[in-house]
């Protein structure tokens, strides 16, 4: 794929998961693009940051755990999006609240790198600060969402 697929490929990816209504909200699209050896890095050095490495870990472990700790589903609205060859840089923002009533709303950049038309890895850069108040550290042991 070319910069411009890969771009609107994360473009659909990302208009499908933000729907403002949990109901209507897909994450299929998402997951299919994956690729199963694919890696998501948390930069930084706080409890967050970690490498999740396969599709596996990265939807159980990392987007698992972030489901118990926000209501409904997890909506990030993206707002630009950057391509050239197999990388495209989304900026996005987080429109979430845990079920503690605390708003987490983080800002994102993410940089999707493509190989053979699958996204491979994610690097995901985000303040830290606001994750660890809002959603509180990391577990040591991954914790799995039930269902």
């Amino acid at each position: 794929m070319n910069a411009s697929a890969n771009k609107k490929l994360m473009q659909d990816i990302f208009a499908a998961a933000a729907s403002p209504d949990p109901a209507v909200r897909d994450r299929a699209l998402f997951t299919a693009s994956l690729a199963d050896d694919a890696r998501w890095v948390v930069t930084g050095q706080y409890s967050w940051s970690r490498t999740f490495t396969g599709k596996g870990s990265i939807l159980n472990d990392l987007h698992g755990y972030v489901r118990t700790r926000l209501r409904d589903r997890t909506r990030t609205v993206a707002h630009r999006f950057i391509a050239d060859g197999d990388v495209v840089v989304v900026e996005a923002k987080g429109d979430n609240v845990t079920p503690e009533g605390v708003r987490y709303d983080n800002d994102y950049c993410l940089v999707f790198q493509f190989e053979d038309g699958k996204i491979k890895e994610i690097r995901e850069y985000c303040d830290s600060v606001l994750t660890e108040k809002a959603l509180g550290l990391f577990p040591q042991t991954p914790v799995r969402a039930a269902g």
